[in-house]
């Protein structure tokens, strides 16, 4: 399995896997053509979407659908409570699968997992991707808690991809308004740097062996300031070798 963290931002959000002869997307935020161009560029090809798989229905993650649409043909699996955002498009209706939360599908020689997560959104779920020669890779970004469930489900992935949104000091600091800020620290909000190296630590103890930090706030946050305290906490557990990157806004990163 090859992923490939084509957009992680909020301003547009969207992962490529790809295995063997398939190739699917989790999320599909940004322009139509700029996923296209992107999937192009992480080695992927851009005239075969298998499928499109949703966390949740806010722009960020679906902006490119509805041209999309209108230019390939795929299946958007969505859970039934994020469905009516992408069902009131004309081009993208017809393309939509609807599933229940908890829901697991194959597209060829991938399986698809889905869990739920706790965000500010109709409905919101993280993917477990497993391929036929038992790699599995997790994706669990908008997050506004660690939960049970999110640690049990991503506990048996190889790799992962988790959020490390705001640091806290910079976000109270910053110039964002009150509510706002009160929205991303919510139990439905964002997860914070801090709580990102608390889950990865706990999935290297159950034996992950690579993480990509994402969806990192360019207002609230650096890519330097992440990455120092995720490594930090993984090196304080003996897990200095672990291999740890982060995702970047505008230009594809490999998982792993």
């Amino acid at each position: 399995m090859i992923a490939h963290i084509l957009f992680s931002s909020s301003k547009g959000n969207c992962t490529l896997v790809r295995h063997e002869g398939t190739q699917i997307l989790i999320d599909c935020g940004k322009s139509a053509r700029a996923v296209c161009t992107a999937i192009n560029d992480a080695g992927g090809n851009a005239e075969k979407i298998d499928a499109v798989f949703i966390t949740h229905e806010h722009s960020d993650h679906t902006s490119a659908l509805d041209v999309l649409c209108s230019k390939k043909e795929f299946d958007i699996h969505t859970t039934k409570k994020s469905a009516p955002k992408l069902l009131s498009k004309e081009r993208v209706a017809p393309h939509v699968v609807i599933h229940e939360t908890e829901y697991e599908v194959t597209v060829g020689t991938l399986t698809v997992k889905s869990f739920p997560l706790p965000h500010d959104s109709a409905d919101h779920v993280g993917y477990i991707i497993t391929d036929t020669e038992g790699d599995v890779l997790g994706i669990a970004t908008d997050m506004g808690h660690i939960t049970k469930c999110a640690e049990e489900n991503l506990s048996s992935c190889k790799k992962v991809i988790i959020e490390a949104n705001h640091d806290h000091e910079m976000l109270m600091e910053g110039p964002y308004p009150a509510d706002l800020k009160r929205r991303i620290l919510s139990k439905r909000g964002h997860l914070s740097n801090t709580d990102c190296s608390l889950l990865a630590c706990t999935l290297a103890k159950a034996g992950c062996k690579a993480f990509v930090l994402a969806h990192i706030s360019p207002e609230n946050n650096t890519p330097e300031i992440a990455h120092a305290e995720v490594r930090c906490a993984l090196d304080s557990e003996g897990f200095s070798d672990l291999p740890l990157e982060c995702a970047l806004p505008d230009f594809p990163v490999k998982v792993g």
